[in-house]
């Protein structure tokens, strides 16, 4: 049975150094959570202090309504996959995967059911007397897997399990991870660095910074409405431009970018002074009369879309990214156009706070 996960006010230090600063966060029965961020910003902390590997130094950590920060790792129904896979070299695949159904002290007829339905489940079946060293790296990944999942753990962690893997193995990887979880049902904590990888696989992302979180959504939601620049720099390409916002009516609010545009938008409260707009590359799009003058660098054609480097008037470099069903041609370099915005999709934050502050 599949646990909620709830984290109150969770504190880790080591001497001086604050890894985890009061983390608040729930995570749903059967949902895929992702903690994501930069190195450093203590998400693999968090994903220890849940096994068990790391103490609780303030805090409350909870599987459902049971407090769990002094519970030995063994015994909080948890199963595990690391960064280098830990599997044991001297076992076969088969072996590898029945090691934790024997600590567990399942009947011997049970061991051999579940683990051949482990290894169906992961594909590989065929490999079940191999040993490790004659695996590719996908397919000792996929033996880390069947062995997490086959003593049916109430909250499965996986940190960074894919890292190891080349480009083109992670997208295959991160599919069959998904697949599996979607069909077992099992609480899923996963950490990762790759922003593509947490948007792809995850039902709800906690976006970490310096062990705190900045957000906590659905893929669509972060990065659609990031909570503030942190978020929207982290989390795919955004274009970070300066404004003078006048939103005295923040329900026609200004922003003047610099004398050479203007635009209104829609604030969540009155606000009046120095703005950032952060846009994405597809938020951007060329205007013949209106936007901010500039000239084309450079352009990419990628086949779904062209990537257009531009240096604006005022020195600062944009991206801009032009889905070729709505290009008749590839702009040349050197090309003097206009930028302008979808004012409906760009976020609007404070130059102060770096917090949101448009709908």
């Amino acid at each position: 049975m599949s646990h909620a996960v709830i984290i109150k006010q969770a504190v880790k230090k080591y001497g001086d150094f604050t890894a985890l600063n009061g983390v608040d966060l729930e995570m749903k029965p059967g949902e895929f959570f992702t903690l994501l961020g930069p190195s450093g910003c203590g998400k693999t902390t968090l994903l220890r202090m849940i096994a068990g590997f790391n103490t609780v130094d303030g805090g409350e950590i909870c599987f459902d309504d049971r407090v769990i920060n002094k519970l030995d790792a063994h015994k909080r129904d948890i199963g595990m996959v690391f960064q280098n896979y830990a599997i044991f070299p001297h076992l076969t695949v088969a072996e590898n995967v029945a090691y934790g159904l024997k600590a567990k002290k399942y009947p011997k007829d049970q061991i051999d059911r579940k683990v051949e339905e482990a290894l169906d489940l992961v594909q590989i079946k065929n490999l079940k007397d191999r040993k490790p060293n004659e695996l590719s790296g996908g397919q000792q990944q996929r033996v880390a897997l069947a062995r997490a999942f086959v003593i049916e753990p109430g909250v499965l962690l996986m940190d960074e399990p894919l890292s190891n893997l080349d480009a083109k193995l992670r997208v295959q990887m991160r599919t069959v991870i998904k697949k599996l979880q979607r069909r077992l049902g099992i609480t899923t904590i996963y950490v990762t660095h790759d922003q593509e990888e947490a948007l792809a696989i995850s039902d709800r992302i906690a976006v970490m910074k310096e062990g705190n979180i900045m957000q906590v959504g659905s893929p669509e939601e972060i990065y659609k409405k990031p909570a503030n620049t942190f978020v929207a720099g982290f989390i795919g390409v955004s274009n970070f431009i300066d404004c003078e916002v006048d939103g005295s009516d923040p329900e026609k609010a200004v922003l003047n970018i610099k004398g050479e545009c203007s635009l209104t938008c829609k604030l969540k409260s009155a606000y009046k002074g120095n703005g950032i707009i952060s846009a994405r590359p597809e938020q951007l799009f060329f205007d013949e009369k209106e936007g901010l003058p500039g000239k084309i660098v450079i352009s990419t054609f990628l086949g779904d879309f062209i990537e257009y480097e531009i240096q604006l008037n005022n020195g600062q470099t944009i991206q801009l990214n032009e889905y070729t069903k709505d290009a008749s041609d590839l702009r040349p370099d050197g090309q003097e156009v206009r930028v302008n915005f979808d004012i409906s999709a760009v976020g609007v934050y404070d130059a102060k706070t770096q917090e949101v502050i448009s709908w």
